[in-house]
């Protein structure tokens, strides 16, 4: 059947998200920290693309890779956080049946899209460490440009794959979604009929690409670190500072990732926590953990800044 018959049998017109927990103290306390979180993040993020865009000591690849990061958490922590935020403080917690499916596809395609940028940094420190006198020939700026294309071609992919199964599914019945946001295993469920085959689509989709674009990573990190051992102390201790940035920013995006959709269907509870901490709490790790740990970074932001105190007191 094509999509506007499918479209048609769906009578449900919106969904009801029930958030986090319904103590109304506790509803009010996460309303101040996750607005904190959020503008935190956003200037964060932001902070970081001007300051790699601006400043000519970070043109190289890595930064270059790191300032379209920042552009991609900035926009993931923004495609649901600001109608979560507003939720918590409304009696009722509703979204379009448009804007549930809109949230459902920009998850995904953004998600996609850092799965594959960090595959990419990772490819780079492989390329810098294991690679020094090639650097420059292979990561060039055609290859950097490619390498960012290529992400958000395949983070298209990846949503655009998925969506179609669930989108033409009949809703016809409950609208309850036991979450802060709609995502595939949740809104699947409330469909009027058997959803095993789209469920299964899920898995193997979402689930197995976390878990595959994971294990990569990690797999190319240990080859970084053993082929780090043979290098100076100085430059052991300069690469491992740079990898634990890496691989600390994969544990804590894949890890979630991995949880919610290779057991899409165990804890809602867990779920709604992991879902919080992977849309509200990992994008703001970005500017964490590669401002306090790179002293490359501090120091371009510090002459941003003063470049930006003196044009004003000129004026």
């Amino acid at each position: 059947m094509d999509f506007m018959g499918q479209f048609n049998q769906s009578q449900v017109s919106e969904f009801i998200l029930l958030g986090l927990i319904s103590s109304q103290e506790i509803q009010f306390l996460f309303f101040a920290l996750f607005s904190m979180i959020y503008v935190v993040t956003v200037l964060g993020n932001l902070l970081i693309m001007v300051t790699v865009f601006s400043t000519p000591n970070l043109n190289t690849p890595m930064y270059f890779l790191l300032g379209n990061l920042s552009f991609v958490d900035m926009t993931l922590a923004s495609f649901a956080t600001p109608k979560m935020i507003v939720n918590l403080v409304r009696k009722h917690k509703t979204i379009s049946f448009t804007g549930c499916f809109t949230q459902v596809f920009l998850l995904h395609f953004l998600g996609g899209v850092e799965m594959v940028l960090l595959v990419s940094m990772a490819y780079d420190r492989y390329v810098a460490i294991c690679k020094p006198l090639h650097y420059m020939t292979i990561m060039s700026k055609k290859t950097c440009i490619l390498l960012v294309a290529a992400s958000w071609f395949l983070g298209l992919l990846h949503s655009g794959l998925q969506i179609p199964f669930v989108v033409n599914l009949p809703f016809c019945g409950p609208n309850v979604v036991d979450s802060i946001f709609c995502d595939l295993p949740l809104v699947t469920k409330l469909a009027c009929v058997d959803t095993y085959t789209v469920q299964i689509v899920i898995i193997a989709n979402s689930g197995m690409i976390s878990l595959s674009c994971f294990l990569i990573l990690i797999i190319s990190y240990s080859m970084i670190f053993i082929t780090i051992r043979s290098h100076s102390s100085a430059g052991q201790s300069k690469a491992r500072s740079t990898l634990t940035a890496h691989i600390t920013v994969v544990i804590l995006f894949f890890g979630p990732c991995i949880f919610i959709y290779i057991w899409p269907f165990s804890n809602h509870s867990v779920d709604k926590f992991l879902a919080v901490f992977y849309t509200i709490v990992t994008p703001i790790l970005n500017p964490i953990i590669y401002t306090l740990r790179n002293k490359e970074m501090k120091t371009a932001m510090r002459k941003l800044w003063s470049s930006f105190v003196s044009s004003r007191e000129d004026t």
